[in-house]
C-alpha cells in the first residue's frame, strides 16, 4: 500500500516584527511579512484549522495579492483545495509553487496528493520522479504506483536498486514476489537473482527466493545445485539440509541424513515438492536398507495433513511395484486409515496386495465392507468371491460371484476370472457339473478376447 506521507507544520514565530527564515524549510516555515500579509495568513492558518477552508482560501487569495509571487500563500491555497476535493484549482496551485520554488520538495508532494487522489497514475509517476531528486527514498512510493498499473517491469528494476541501496524491506519483497510467480518475468528473476548471489553470496533470501523459481517451474536439478551452494555459504540454513541431505545419503551416513531429513520436511520455509523428492530419495535408500523403516514411517507423518499428494500410498505403490506386498499392504492401510476409508483406488490396490500376499481373511472382509460401500462396482464382488473361495466358505463364494457377474460390463478379463471363480466354487461344493460348465465359459471369454 502506497505510503501517504504526513506534512509536519512547524512554525518559528519571533515576537517582535523580524522572522529567522532557514534554506528549504517545510512550507510553513514562513517568515513574518507586512502585518496585512501576516494577519491573513495567520487568519488562513486558523480556518484551515477549524476546517473553514472557505474562509481560509478568501484569506490567502488576499495574501497572493499582497505578495503575487509568495511560494507558501499558493501552497498553502492548495492544500485548502484539496481538503474540499477541489482538485483541479489545488492542482493549479500546487503546481504555481513548485514554479516559484522548484527545490522545495513540499510542494511536489501537494501535486503527488492529488494526482494520487485522483488516481492520475501517469501523473503520479511524473511527480515522485522530481521528489526523488531530493529523497531517494520516495521511489518506494514509485514501486508502488508501478505495481498498481502493472508496470512490472520497472517496478523490479527499482525494487533492485532500493534493496542494493537500502537493504530489503518487507513491503518490496512482497512485490518481487508478486512479481516472479508470473511464468513471464521468471528468468528475468532468476538471472537477478544468480547476479544478486555473486554480490552478496551470504544473503539467504536470495538463494531461497531462486529455488523457489527453480522448483515452480519444474526445474528440481537447478533448484539442488542452487541449496549445495547454500550449503557452502551459510551451513546453518535449513534451505542448506536440502542439499546435505543428498551429500549424507550418497555417503551412506544415514544418521546425518535422517537429521537433515527432518529438518527439511518440518520445515514450514521449504517447498513441499523438494520435500516429496527428499522423501522418495529416502524411501528409494530405505528399500535398499529396511532397518530405516521406523524413520520412514516417522517422517510420513509431516505429510499428513498434505492435500496434494496421498504420501502413504504413494509408498504403497512403490513397494506393490516391487513386488513387497505385505511392505504395500501397511502403506495402503495406513493411507485407508489417515484419509477415507472408503477411496475405491487404495482400495483395489490394497484387495490387489492381500491377494498376492495371501492374506484372504482381511481380503474378504475389506471386499465385503467395500460392497456395501459401492454395489455396483463388480471390482468388489470378485475380490470377495475370491476370498472366500481360499477360506473355503465356497457357499458364500458362490452367492457373491453370482451376484456380481451382473454388474461386469465391457471387461472380457473380469468376466473371464468371475468365471473361474465361480467354476471353484463350485467345485468346492461338489457340483462337477457347474465346475466345468464355468471353466468353459472362462476359457471361451479368453480365446475371444485374444
Amino acid at each position: 500500500m502506497i505510503k501517504k506521507r504526513v506534512l509536519i507544520i512547524l512554525f518559528f514565530v519571533l515576537l517582535g516584527n523580524t522572522a529567522s527564515v532557514m534554506a528549504q524549510t517545510e512550507p510553513e516555515d514562513i517568515a513574518l511579512a507586512a502585518d496585512e500579509y501576516q494577519d491573513s495568513f495567520y487568519e488562513s492558518l486558523k480556518q484551515k484549522g477549524i476546517e473553514n477552508y472557505d474562509k481560509a482560501i478568501v484569506s490567502l487569495e488576499k495574501c497572493i495579492k499582497l505578495k503575487p509571487n509568495d511560494a507558501v500563500a499558493y501552497f498553502e491555497l492548495g492544500k485548502n483545495y484539496l481538503a474540499l476535493k477541489e482538485y483541479r484549482n489545488a492542482q493549479d496551485a500546487f503546481e504555481k509553487a513548485t514554479q516559484l520554488d522548484p527545490k522545495n520538495k513540499w510542494y511536489w508532494l501537494g501535486i503527488y496528493d492529488v494526482s494520487f487522489e485522483t488516481k492520475n497514475f501517469p501523473l503520479a509517476i511524473e511527480t515522485i520522479q522530481k521528489i526523488i531528486v531530493f529523497d531517494e527514498e520516495y521511489k518506494d512510493d514509485l514501486i508502488s504506483i508501478y505495481m498498481i498499473t502493472n508496470q512490472f517491469d520497472k517496478a523490479l528494476v527499482a525494487i533492485n536498486e532500493m534493496d542494493e541501496k537500502f537493504g530489503k524491506s518487507s513491503e518490496r519483497e512482497v512485490y518481487k514476489n508478486q512479481i516472479l510467480s508470473q511464468g513471464k518475468y521468471q528468468s528475468v528473476g532468476i538471472d537477478n537473482l544468480i547476479d544478486q548471489i555473486k554480490k552478496n553470496p551470504k544473503e539467504e533470501s536470495n538463494y531461497v527466493n531462486l529455488i523457489f523459481l527453480y522448483s515452480k517451474s519444474d526445474q528440481t536439478d537447478k533448484a539442488l545445485e542452487v541449496a549445495k551452494q547454500l550449503a557452502k555459504e551459510i551451513p546453518a540454513s535449513e534451505w542448506a539440509q536440502v542439499s546435505l541431505f543428498k551429500v549424507y545419503l550418497d555417503a551412506n551416513q544415514a544418521d546425518k541424513a535422517i537429521k537433515s531429513m527432518n529438518v527439511i520436511l518440518s520445515s514450514s520455509k521449504i517447498d513441499s515438492k523438494i520435500k516429496h523428492r527428499t522423501l522418495n530419495e529416502f524411501l528409494i535408500y530405505v528399500n535398499k536398507n529396511p532397518q530405516y523403516a521406523p524413520d520412514l514411517e516417522k517422517a510420513i507423518t509431516y505429510f499428513d495433513t498434505d492435500k496434494e499428494v496421498d504420501v502413504a500410498k504413494e509408498i504403497g505403490k512403490f513397494y506393490h511395484s516391487k513386488n513387497q506386498f505385505e511392505n504395500a499392504i501397511k502403506y495402503y492401510e495406513k493411507d485407508l486409515k489417515a484419509n477415507s476409508d472408503t477411496d475405491r483406488e487404495t482400495n483395489l490396490l490394497l484387495l490387489e496386495a492381500y491377494t498376492q500376499a495371501k492374506q484372504f481373511e482381511p481380503l474378504t472382509k475389506r471386499a465385503m465392507y467395500m460392497i456395501e460401500v459401492y454395489p455396483s462396482q463388480p471390482q468388489f464382488y470378485y475380490y470377495a468371491g475370491l476370498g472366500n473361495n481360499q477360506l473355503k466358505q465356497f457357499k458364500n463364494a458362490k452367492t457373491v460371484l453370482e451376484m456380481g457377474l451382473d454388474y461386469v460390463v465391457d471387461d472380457k478379463k473380469l468376466e473371464a476370472n468371475f468365471n473361474i471363480q465361480l467354476g471353484e466354487a463350485y467345485d468346492g461344493l461338489g457340483d462337477a457339473k457347474k465346475k466345468e460348465e464355468y471353466f468353459l465359459k472362462a476359457n471361451e471369454i479368453i480365446k475371444k478376447k485374444k
